[in-house]
């Protein structure tokens, strides 16, 4: 049974930081690419940062130069390093394989304040 536990987000001042962690289980982790996606309220989810199997990264532009997003293979983690973060950046943040996604965990809810 595939699991997928976020954590790490929170109420945050615009220009101030934050660390989004997710924890796989159930899954081969080393070998599959992970994402962040997140979800803004009234608005689609939207894919934010990849990170293949050998380490490579791509971004979304609203968050390129700003999020980093990193694995620890050992751990079966994923992160995403958000920095000078904005109010639309205001979402519940979710971790999954891609590019065929498992079932969604619960998320993390991030907020901005302006």
């Amino acid at each position: 049974q595939v699991q997928l536990v976020e954590s790490g987000g929170g109420l945050v001042q615009a220009g101030g930081s934050l660390r989004l962690s997710c924890v796989a289980s159930g899954i081969f982790f080393r070998i599959n690419a992970m994402a962040w996606y997140r979800q803004a309220p009234g608005k689609q989810r939207e894919l934010v940062a990849v990170i293949t199997n050998d380490g490579s990264t791509r971004y979304a532009d609203s968050v390129q130069g700003r999020f980093t997003i990193s694995r620890d293979n050992a751990k079966n983690t994923v992160y995403l390093q958000m920095n000078s973060l904005k109010p639309e950046d205001t979402a519940v943040y979710y971790c999954n394989v891609v590019p065929r996604p498992y079932s969604w965990g619960q998320g993390t809810q991030v907020t901005v304040s302006s």
